[in-house]
């Protein structure tokens, strides 16, 4: 076969594939490209493992006259003999290429897949190692349903492509695991913002949002009388009835406190009301979901956590000294969300709002009172659920009293 075509898919992998805006695409190309330059590819897939809390690594597979399809490996596949015994498993720990020709009635059926692919005409299969700068295995697989399976040639090809689709899988999946850490330790929309350049500190700008601040009940007695790991997964499964049901109703988790929890609901337009009614939405989910917790030991028979709704705008940003930043907001929005969180528990109340955030959500928000919040000069009107408006305050409010 013509080694030109081969030369010029090298050099667009040692050019960084710029054709392809994206790592689907780059093995979509690939794949194509390989094909026309004259190597009888039926199927190619790249495995590369990142770093996320909740997924291993995933696979890009490309299928003739299928196109690319993605999927994710959670960490627990790790353990299990499908990975333990497969190919990709093989060469990510040995570093090898390992070559099976399948059409070959002798040849060893020793690993998963290879028994399931001679049965869909697969003649020959290929695994390769992907090895990173820093010395991690990724490994890229490639498969044919020719008689014979690949030429000498065609094993020339591959080896000659496999080290620039690493430094271009390298390069991707770097940004990629770029935007996986930041959305897990600072948000989704914070995370775009840091990967677009506002990195200075200070650098920051005026949004109008619905603020959320909730808190734990009874968490410090908890963790007084519960073993540390307990106390660890009873606040992890708490977060995980509150961030679901905040992401999915288009809110952003800024910053745990502790038990505490601080997220926005940022209103783009003017679409306030639509922004408010999903916060409020959110909120009664993560009610319901906390309320159905197991595990639950704080002593009391109040309600499990405050959760305090307001409206305003708040500095979006930028803060902190030296070369430590935090990307969060601030402003006098988010400390009055943080008096009516305070108020809630002096009430023993579960969801309370300011009448900002109140008046975009009627009928369902109800009247409380009238409290002077510390650090605020005039008394502020305080809402709650209306299904809740029977509830009566269960302890007295001796730094917010009722005007």
């Amino acid at each position: 076969m013509d080694d030109g075509p081969i030369k010029t898919i090298v050099d667009w992998l040692a050019d960084g594939a710029r054709s392809a805006a994206t790592a689907q695409q780059v093995v979509l190309e690939l794949c194509e490209r390989m094909v026309d330059a004259g190597v009888p590819l039926w199927r190619g897939a790249a495995f590369v493992r990142t770093l996320h809390p909740q997924i291993m690594g995933r696979r890009f597979l490309w299928v003739q006259d299928v196109g690319v399809t993605v999927s994710e490996a959670p960490h627990d596949l790790l353990a299990t003999p499908t990975y333990r015994d497969s190919p990709v498993a093989r060469v990510c720990i040995s570093g090898q290429a390992l070559r099976r020709r399948l059409a070959d009635p002798a040849c060893p059926i020793d690993l998963n897949t290879l028994a399931e692919l001679r049965e869909e005409g697969v003649t020959d299969y290929v695994a390769m190692p992907l090895i990173f700068t820093d010395g991690s295995v990724h490994a890229v697989t490639w498969t044919t349903r020719v008689p014979g399976g690949f030429s000498d040639a065609h094993i020339a090809a591959i080896d000659s492509v496999t080290p620039p689709l690493a430094r271009v899988a390298e390069v991707r999946a770097l940004r990629r695991l770029a935007g996986n850490l930041l959305d897990t330790y600072v948000g989704h929309q914070a995370g775009e913002r840091i990967l677009s350049g506002h990195i200075r500190r200070g650098d920051s700008e005026a949004i109008a949002a619905a603020i959320w601040l909730s808190d734990m009940r009874g968490f410090t007695m908890m963790a007084d009388r519960l073993p540390p790991k307990t106390t660890i997964d009873l606040l992890n499964r708490y977060f995980d009835c509150q961030i679901p049901a905040i992401a999915e109703h288009g809110g952003e988790v800024l910053k745990f406190m502790g038990d505490g929890l601080l997220a926005i609901f940022p209103v783009e337009g003017r679409d306030t009301d639509a922004v408010c009614r999903r916060a409020l939405d959110a909120a009664r989910l993560a009610r319901d979901n906390i309320a159905d917790l197991d595990g639950w030991e704080s002593g009391t028979n109040g309600p499990r956590f405050g959760l305090a709704l307001h409206l305003g705008e708040v500095q979006y940003g930028n803060i902190g000294g030296g070369e430590r930043l935090d990307f969060t907001c601030i402003g006098p929005a988010v400390n009055m969300a943080a008096r009516i969180e305070r108020l809630a528990s002096s009430l023993g109340r579960t969801v309370l709002a300011s009448s900002r955030f109140a008046q975009e959500c009627q009928p369902e928000m109800a009247g409380v009172g009238d409290f002077m919040l510390p650090g605020f000069s005039e008394t502020q009107a305080i809402y709650g659920l209306a299904e809740e408006a029977g509830q009566a305050a269960t302890l007295k409010v001796p730094d917010c009293p009722s005007a």
